[in-house]
């Protein structure tokens, strides 16, 4: 199939005829945290058809924004994740997190919600408190690990080896932390922030 575009001699156009497509940059922001396999992708991006993915996870890797490759004992389960211009991408994400928190409002019946999607405005929030260090965050069984260095903040699977601080919240305070009708002090009220070295 030839590549759709704008047609546009623009940045913004260029950019959007890579990322610019439904669900895009939302496989985007599942693999800012490290690498998934095709059934993670899918358990995580409700409402995404089979073929659809498949047909973004190509076009991405086309692009030069995801890569696949096979691991496992006899490397049969192919894994995705993003390359460094993928990676790249991450600021985009939290801008447009920024932008969008406003229009969150209550949650909705009909909404999903995964708690690993609040990442992007928890690590703001951590970022508030934590000049500089690395935070583990639970959320129910989630956990993901938040680290402020020199290049910004980033998020990854699982906890951090050695963290300065460690986050335990329940679904209800994450989604209120993210949304920004609760301040991440009043969420943890036992955390002792100490500024990292």
């Amino acid at each position: 199939m030839p590549r759709r575009t704008y047609d546009h001699y623009c940045a913004a156009g260029r950019a959007l005829d890579v990322v610019g497509d439904r669900w895009s940059l939302l496989v985007i922001r599942e693999l800012c945290s490290g690498q998934r396999r095709y059934s993670d992708l899918f358990a995580d991006l409700p409402g995404i058809s089979t073929d659809v993915l498949a047909a973004r996870l190509k076009d991405l890797e086309r692009d030069g924004i995801v890569t696949r490759h096979r691991v496992g004992p006899r490397a049969t389960t192919a894994v995705y994740e993003l390359t460094p211009a993928g990676a790249a991408l991450r600021p985009v994400l939290d801008a447009l997190s920024v932008w969008g928190t406003p229009l969150l409002g209550d949650r909705r019946p009909t909404d999903a919600v995964r708690a690993h999607w609040f990442a992007l405005p928890i690590g703001r929030a951590i970022a508030d408190h934590l000049p500089k260090g690395t935070a583990t965050v639970h959320i129910g069984d989630t956990v993901f690990h938040v680290v402020i260095d020199d290049t910004g903040i980033t998020h990854h699977d699982g906890p951090a080896t050695d963290p300065d601080v460690e986050l335990h919240l329940d679904l209800t305070a994450a989604t209120a932390v993210a949304n920004g009708t609760l301040p991440l002090a009043a969420a943890t009220p036992d955390t002792e922030w100490v500024s990292a070295s």
